[in-house]
């Protein structure tokens, strides 16, 4: 589709230039005009501008048309983008709401190639664990996190 309107989009900026240099020329004009059939200059003139205005208006005609449907192409594809962002914010409610949230036991977690035991805190026990809401994360590259837990540069 965006081939398509690239190559109207030219094809109606060349027609604009050709327009602008028969009204602005009159050697052109007349030049372009002399090619036709043997007839009066003023039947060749009258000739002349009502093939350039047929031309003019199949042009505009099908600039408006590849224009009007690449804009509906565009709004149907974000209608769709934004179903799907809906749906994933519904699933993620769901989630939290329910507690659902995926709880991954680490017995052990390596840092530089070392196994490091993960220990609970004290007076509690993995069943005490309550959901923790998937959003918003810590991570100190999210604007969301407050500037006092990110780590110095």
């Amino acid at each position: 589709m965006l081939a398509l309107k690239r190559i109207v989009t030219v094809a109606v900026m060349v027609y604009l230039l050709l327009a602008l240099l028969f009204v602005l020329a009159p050697a052109v004009r007349t030049s372009v005009m002399g090619m036709g059939t043997g007839l009066s200059a003023l039947e060749q003139e009258r000739s002349f501008y009502y093939t350039l205005f047929v031309v003019g208006a199949i042009i505009l005609a099908l600039h408006l048309v590849t224009e009007n449907l690449d804009s509906v192409l565009l709004r149907r594809s974000v209608t769709q983008h934004e179903n799907r962002i809906n749906e994933l914010k519904a699933k993620l409610y769901d989630h939290q709401q329910r507690g659902t949230t995926p709880v991954v036991a680490h017995t052990g977690s390596t840092v530089d190639g070392r196994t490091m035991e993960v220990q609970p805190p004290l007076g509690s026990n993995a069943t005490d664990h309550l959901p923790q809401p998937l959003f918003p994360q810590r991570d100190p590259s999210l604007s969301n996190t407050p500037p006092a837990e990110r780590p110095p540069l």
